[in-house]
C-alpha cells in the first residue's frame, strides 16, 4: 500500500515536471493574418481622383490585450478614413477567432501603377500569463489607375472634374423670382451633394452673369459627411439677385458635367434657368379708373378708333421690331420646337422689352410661358403647351405704345414713366 503511494506520488511530480519544462504552444500558420482589398466599381482601373475602398482585414486566433495598426504613408493618394474600427468574433476551423476591419478611402492623384505598402498591425498577445509583441503586416497591394481619354478631365482647367456615384443638385429663391419688381433683391440658394468625394472636390462657385440682373455673391460653405459606404461631400453657393431692368430676364441655366463612377460614362446635372421679374409690372398703374358716362365712352371709342386707323396705317409702312422674333415663333410653333420657341421669346424681349413684358403679364398667356419654362427648365415631368396656338395669341398681344405715332412731339419721344 505504502509502495502504491509511493509509485503515484512519482508519477504525479513526473507530470508536472514534464509540463513545466514543455514549451508554449507556437503560433501557426493562420492563426495571424492581415489582408488589404481596394474595391473599386466595377472592377474597372480607377481615374485620377476617383475614390478607391481599400478594407483592411485582419483575422487572430490568439489572445490579444492591446494593438496598433500602423498605416503606410501612402504618398500617391489623398485619404480619409471612414468610421471607427470594428471588431468582432469568429471561428477559423471551429475554433473562435478575433476579426478586425478598418476601412480608408484613397483618391489616387495621378495616373500610373502604384503600390499600397503593407499595413502593419502591432499585437500585443497574452500566453500563458505572459505578453509578447508580434507584428503581422498584409502583402503590398498594386493598385493601376488609368489616364482620361475623353474631353476635360481632371487635369484640364475647365470643366470642374467632377468623379461621385451620385450627384444632386437644388435650386431655392426666397422669394421667387418671377415676382420681383424693379430693384427687388431675392436670395437665390444653390446646393450641390455628391457621394463618393470630400468637399474640397467639389466646384468653386459658379459665375452668375446676365445681362439686366445684379448679382451678389455670398460665403461658400462646404461640408464633409462620414458613411460606412464613403464620404459625402456638400457645398452651398448663395447670391443676392436684383433685377436691374422692368423687363423680365432670363437668368441662363448652368450645366455642371460629372462623371459617373458606377455606370462609367459623363453625365450632365444643371442648375436651372429661371425668369426674373416682370410677372407683376402689369399690374402697377394704380387702382382702375371710374366707370365713364355712356356717351363719353362712345366718344372716346370713335377717338380710339381714328386714332387706331391712322396708327394701322403707319405700321403697314413701318415694321415693329418684335416682328422677325414673331415670325420665328411662328416657325417654331408649327415645327413643335420648344427650345426654338424659347430662343424666339428671348429675341423678342431683346428688341422689344413692353412687348415681352406684356406677354408674361397676360393672364392669357403668361401661364403658357411659364409651363414652357416649365417644360425646359424643370424636372422633365412637365408638358409643353401648345405652341402654335400660343404663338398665334402672341402675335395679337403688343403694348399701346407698340405702334410708331404719325404726329411726333416737336420736343422729342414721349417717356413713359415705370
Amino acid at each position: 500500500m505504502v509502495t502504491t503511494r509511493r509509485m503515484a506520488r512519482a508519477s504525479l511530480v513526473a507530470v508536472v515536471l514534464v509540463l513545466a519544462a514543455a514549451p508554449a504552444r507556437a503560433l501557426e500558420d493562420g492563426d495571424l493574418t492581415l489582408t488589404v482589398t481596394a474595391e473599386i466599381p466595377g472592377s474597372a482601373e480607377p481615374y485620377p481622383r476617383e475614390m478607391v475602398l481599400l478594407r483592411i482585414h485582419g483575422v487572430y486566433r490568439a489572445q490579444i490585450a492591446l494593438e496598433e495598426l500602423r498605416q503606410p504613408s501612402l504618398p500617391h493618394f489623398g485619404w480619409t478614413q471612414l468610421g471607427r474600427d470594428r471588431w468582432s468574433r469568429t471561428t477559423i476551423q471551429g475554433q473562435e477567432a478575433r476579426s478586425f476591419e478598418r476601412v480608408v478611402a484613397v483618391f489616387p492623384q495621378g495616373p500610373g501603377r502604384f503600390t499600397v505598402d503593407p499595413f502593419v498591425h502591432r499585437l500585443t498577445l497574452v500566453d500563458n500569463g505572459e505578453r509578447r509583441v508580434v507584428e503581422v503586416r498584409s502583402p503590398p497591394l498594386p493598385i493601376a489607375v488609368a489616364a482620361w481619354q475623353g474631353p476635360g478631365g481632371p487635369d484640364a482647367a475647365e470643366p470642374w472634374w467632377l468623379p461621385a456615384r451620385d450627384l444632386t443638385v437644388t435650386d431655392a429663391w426666397e422669394p421667387e423670382p418671377e415676382t420681383l419688381k424693379l430693384g427687388e433683391p431675392a436670395r437665390r440658394t444653390v446646393t450641390i451633394e455628391a457621394s463618393g468625394l470630400t468637399a474640397d472636390a467639389l466646384p468653386p462657385r459658379p459665375v452668375l452673369r446676365t445681362r439686366g440682373v445684379l448679382t451678389f455673391a455670398g460665403p461658400v460653405e462646404r461640408q464633409t459627411r462620414i458613411t460606412p459606404a464613403g464620404p459625402v461631400a456638400r457645398v452651398t453657393y448663395r447670391w443676392d439677385v436684383r433685377p436691374g431692368v422692368p423687363e423680365p430676364i432670363t437668368l441662363s441655366a448652368i450645366t455642371i458635367p460629372w462623371f459617373d463612377t458606377r455606370a462609367r460614362v459623363m453625365r450632365e446635372a444643371e442648375i436651372p434657368a429661371r425668369i426674373i421679374g416682370g410677372r407683376t409690372a402689369a399690374v402697377e398703374a394704380g387702382p382702375p379708373p371710374a366707370p365713364a358716362s355712356p356717351w363719353r365712352a362712345l366718344a372716346a371709342g370713335l377717338a380710339a378708333f381714328g386714332v387706331g386707323l391712322g396708327a394701322w396705317r403707319t405700321f403697314r409702312r413701318r415694321e415693329a421690331p418684335a416682328a422677325p422674333a414673331l415670325r420665328a415663333l411662328a416657325r417654331a410653333g408649327r415645327r413643335r420646337d420648344p427650345r426654338a420657341f424659347h430662343a424666339a421669346i428671348s429675341e423678342a424681349a431683346r428688341r422689344d422689352p413692353a412687348r415681352a413684358a406684356l406677354w408674361r403679364a397676360d393672364p392669357g398667356t403668361g401661364p403658357h410661358l411659364a409651363a414652357l419654362d416649365a417644360a425646359l427648365f424643370g424636372d422633365g415631368r412637365d408638358p409643353v403647351p401648345d405652341l402654335a396656338g400660343l404663338a398665334r395669341a402672341l402675335a395679337r398681344l403688343h403694348p399701346p405704345d407698340a405702334v410708331p405715332d404719325a404726329l411726333a412731339p416737336l420736343d422729342g419721344p414721349v417717356r413713359h414713366a415705370g
